[in-house]
């Protein structure tokens, strides 16, 4: 099927899935960069060997997890006309985002309270990796965060129906590929950290 072809709507769908999918890739190769740059940066004389991720970081890899889970619940709820439990579902997606933030910073405190800082005297090169790849995954979940916002908000105008979910496929779309790069970031730094 040529992109040109079909009525003016799917030729609206099809441009808006392609610019989240080339997003999507971008933010990938960032996180590609950073991944492969903490890699060639462990054989340095300063890098920590023994250092372990806080607990924080596990527990919220199995909230982000539930809030994917209760997003794809959302979706069928939507596709099935059940507008009233899709904004439960969405809300709760949200909430488990929110914890997931959350979670985060308290295993940033963990590794605040070890003595392991993200810039300055106190730092070192292991922990200002953590930190920035951490805090950029943080940025891209504030991000999907704002769009849950607007998707629950869609959703209690009625806007999403089935046949009619760009938006909440789109959504749904970021929200899941912010949660796989956790679980690659996650299992990165526990593995390799």
């Amino acid at each position: 099927m040529d992109l040109t072809d079909g009525t003016e709507r799917e030729k609206i769908a099809r441009s808006k899935k392609m610019m989240l999918w080339f997003a999507i890739i971008s933010m990938g190769m960032m996180f590609a960069g950073l991944t492969s740059a903490f890699v060639v940066s462990k054989d340095r004389p300063d890098w920590i060997e023994d250092f372990q991720l806080p607990a924080p970081f596990l527990y919220s890899t199995i909230v982000i997890l539930l809030s994917s889970v209760c997003l794809l619940f959302a979706k069928k709820a939507v596709k099935n006309n059940e507008t009233k439990k899709a904004g439960w579902l969405l809300i709760a997606t949200f909430v488990l985002g929110s914890v997931f933030v959350w979670m985060q910073f308290q295993g940033f405190m963990e590794i605040l309270g070890e003595g392991y800082y993200f810039t300055g005297s106190a730092s070192n090169i292991t922990s200002s990796f953590i930190y920035l790849i951490v805090i950029s995954h943080i940025a891209h979940i504030v991000a999907g965060l704002i769009i849950l916002l607007v998707l629950i908000y869609n959703n209690s105008k009625q806007r999403y129906k089935s046949g009619q979910m760009l938006g909440l496929e789109l959504g749904a779309t970021f929200w899941h590929f912010v949660d796989v790069l956790w679980i690659y970031l996650f299992f990165f730094l526990y593995f390799l950290g």
